[in-house]
């Protein structure tokens, strides 16, 4: 089976913001992607969950599939919503099948 090379990039952030980043992500011609909600981690700030904060909207995880060629475009309309907020952007070579997916 033909396996392709392509980019997996993750964006973590705050609920309220995820719009403004999925039109940003449309904006820069990216086809698909899957939000994903954050229940919990660990940060500077150290361990958090959803449960118990009053007044917080929680954080999303948006994951992308795309071919390297685009990357560049996806991670300068990602950084124009993250760059004020919290939020973290992670980028990690991975192999597809259906390219044409993507």
């Amino acid at each position: 089976m033909q396996m392709n090379p392509a980019k997996r990039v993750e964006i973590v952030i705050e609920k309220p913001l995820e719009g403004r980043l999925t039109d940003a992500l449309n904006k820069a011609g990216v086809t698909g992607y899957t939000v994903v909600p954050v229940r919990g981690g660990s940060g500077r700030s150290g361990p958090w969950t959803r449960e118990g904060q009053i007044g917080r909207a929680g954080m999303v995880m948006v994951i992308c599939l795309i071919k390297p060629e685009r990357l560049d475009a996806l991670l300068e309309s990602a950084f124009a919503v993250v760059e004020r907020h919290i939020g973290v952007v992670s980028v990690t070579d991975t192999l597809v099948l259906r390219t044409e997916r993507f």
